[in-house]
């Protein structure tokens, strides 16, 4: 088989139009809101009136993740009077898995008729500045994991060349920040780098991050943020800085910390997201 022949296999099995018909199947409604909960945010769904549960088993073309913290659901539901969908969890580049089925679930969002959608992940801290429970909204990203999502043959009705200067929707940006005062959260702004992982970065690695401008550093978010643009959505991304990056403060870095991190700061993320989904009901 060669290498053309079997990626149309995998897009065929990776129909996000097929996938959204099934969705819909399962709830009548409709949001254009979507929130994607990454490590430390699994919390925010207990402020959610759930009204559907799906496990991404019974998902076409949904991977079930395999990192603590992250649940595998698609859950439909409201935040106050605003019907939202939320993914709870995500699969990682990083588990060997490729950026195609890493990022379907956008696509099928975009299909099933999303056009706002909030990212969140857990990072490490970079600027000096931030401490461990921080929250940062993304205002750009640097790419550093290698590859990009969008190479290889072009899906149907999609444009080739993407334009990434705002990759963050100025708008959705600003709900954050009233979000976040509501809340009673403090919300810092930033700059997000994306590795390939899953090993944490060296110190030296830190320092050059620095040096082109980062602030926070993860293994997620980047590619999802670039197959949401090329989708059409509008793009929100929230940090939890669960760690200080390597080199950034005295303590060796571990996948329990980041977990035990999200855990203390949960009624703040959880406050946050909740406040931001009001605030999108009531625009305009």
């Amino acid at each position: 088989m060669t290498a053309m022949s079997s990626w149309k296999n995998s897009v065929a099995a990776l129909n996000p139009t097929r996938a959204a018909t099934h969705l819909k199947k399962f709830t009548r409604l409709r949001p254009t809101l979507a929130i994607l909960l990454g490590s430390g945010f699994g919390h925010a769904v207990r402020r959610m009136r759930v009204e559907v549960e799906i496990p991404y088993a019974k998902l076409p073309g949904f991977l079930q993740p395999r990192v603590g913290g992250h649940s595998g659901k698609v859950l439909f539901g409201h935040f106050g009077e605003e019907p939202v969908c939320v993914l709870s969890g995500r699969a990682h580049f990083y588990e060997g898995q490729s950026m195609q089925t890493v990022t379907f679930p956008i696509r099928v969002l975009a299909e099933f008729g999303v056009r706002d959608l909030l990212l969140t992940n857990a990072a490490g801290g970079i600027d000096r500045r931030f401490r461990p429970g921080d929250l940062m909204r993304l205002t750009d990203h640097i790419n550093l994991m290698g590859t990009n999502p969008l190479r290889g043959p072009l899906p149907p009705g999609c444009e080739r060349f993407i334009d990434m200067t705002r990759a963050y929707d100025a708008r959705l940006g600003r709900l954050l920040e009233v979000a976040a005062k509501k809340a009673g959260v403090r919300l810092r702004s930033g700059v997000y780098l994306a590795v390939g992982g899953p090993s944490y970065e060296t110190p030296a690695e830190i320092r050059a991050f620095a040096r082109l401008g980062a602030d926070a550093v993860g293994m997620s978010t980047v590619p999802e943020a670039i197959v949401a643009r090329q989708c059409g959505l509008a793009v929100a991304g929230l940090s939890c800085i669960t760690n200080l990056a390597a080199g950034r403060g005295n303590a060796f870095l571990s996948h329990a910390d980041v977990l035990a991190s999200g855990e203390r700061v949960k009624a703040r993320t959880a406050a946050l997201i909740e406040q931001f989904a009001k605030l999108y009901a009531a625009r305009a």
